[in-house]
């Protein structure tokens, strides 16, 4: 009988097992293979051997750029969001009026955030006629040039993904709502603090959510491509030119899908190897239920 139960559950998993197998492993097979040809999508690709790493690692400056912008991009998007979405879900996790209101209103931008609507909002609203300089020349202050500065775009560009930060912050809220309330009990009891409270029990037992959301939030920020897209188109001056946009360039205005591929194989190793530092990092920050750590 198990095993009819068996073969009756892959029999249900089928269809995602098959949609795995066509739409995922096969391209991802697919593009480290013409990583190493040049292929044109018109023509049978040509193997190159290591050509297109080459030219990626000695003769390509715009690699470069585009590869330190989206490091910065990264490690300032990802520290920041996840602090703001901690911080608000700290504030939502207390018993307010209208509470349930405020989770759903906080969480919608998370929801919106990569449409190329809100996108198309935000460059509006960072116009140089846009509300936010319209805001600034009512309180006296003149406008900036958010998108013609290349600090200034970059900045932008980071203030879209901050904003969305629903989706971690909800995570947030559960972790922080299962807490036991009788270590806050006691440690009131012991006259900590609320800020003690929050170091020393708080974060310490929400660890490996902070943990979940840091891997999911820098895997995303590495993919970021609607906002910089629609909005900067990557500059000015390749300002904003994330990897991402770079590999769509390589791939579908240049036709060099041979090249765009290596580009995409070097993203994915350096998210890999920044994964394993991450993974590796947790046994000494990272404390399970069960742990037995001094």
């Amino acid at each position: 009988m198990s095993g009819d139960n068996r073969f009756l559950g892959l029999f249900y998993l089928s269809p995602y097992i098959i949609g795995l197998l066509i739409f995922t492993t096969l391209p991802f097979l697919a593009s480290l293979y013409l990583s190493f040809t040049n292929y044109n999508l018109l023509d049978q690709p040509t193997f190159t051997g290591l050509a297109n790493y080459i030219k990626l690692f000695t003769n390509d400056r715009t690699f470069r750029k585009s590869l330190w912008v989206t490091l910065i991009y990264v490690f300032t998007t990802v520290p920041l969001k996840l602090a703001f979405a901690l911080f608000i879900a700290v504030i939502l996790n207390y018993k307010l009026k209208a509470i349930n209101f405020f989770r759903t209103a906080y969480y919608v931008p998370s929801i919106l955030g990569g449409s190329i609507a809100v996108a198309v909002l935000w460059r509006y609203i960072f116009a140089d006629t846009g509300l936010v300089n319209m805001g600034l020349a009512l309180l006296g202050i003149e406008g900036v040039n958010w998108f013609g500065d290349p600090t200034n775009a970059l900045f932008t560009i980071t203030l879209l993904r901050i904003w969305q930060f629903g989706s971690a912050m909800v995570i947030f809220l559960a972790a922080l709502q299962s807490v036991d309330n009788s270590l806050y009990e006691a440690a009131s009891i012991d006259g900590a603090g609320k800020w003690k409270t929050f170091v020393h029990i708080t974060l310490p037992l929400i660890t490996p959510v902070i943990f979940f959301n840091l891997i999911m939030q820098m895997v995303q920020a590495f993919q970021e491509f609607n906002g910089p897209y629609i909005i900067t188109q990557g500059g000015p001056l390749k300002s904003t030119y994330l990897l991402p946009l770079y590999i769509y360039d390589e791939a579908f205005k240049r036709f060099d899908m041979g090249y765009a591929s290596a580009i995409a194989w070097v993203l994915f190793v350096i998210i890999m190897v920044l994964t394993v530092v991450a993974f590796w990092s947790s046994r000494h920050w990272v404390y399970y239920a069960g742990d037995k750590r001094s």
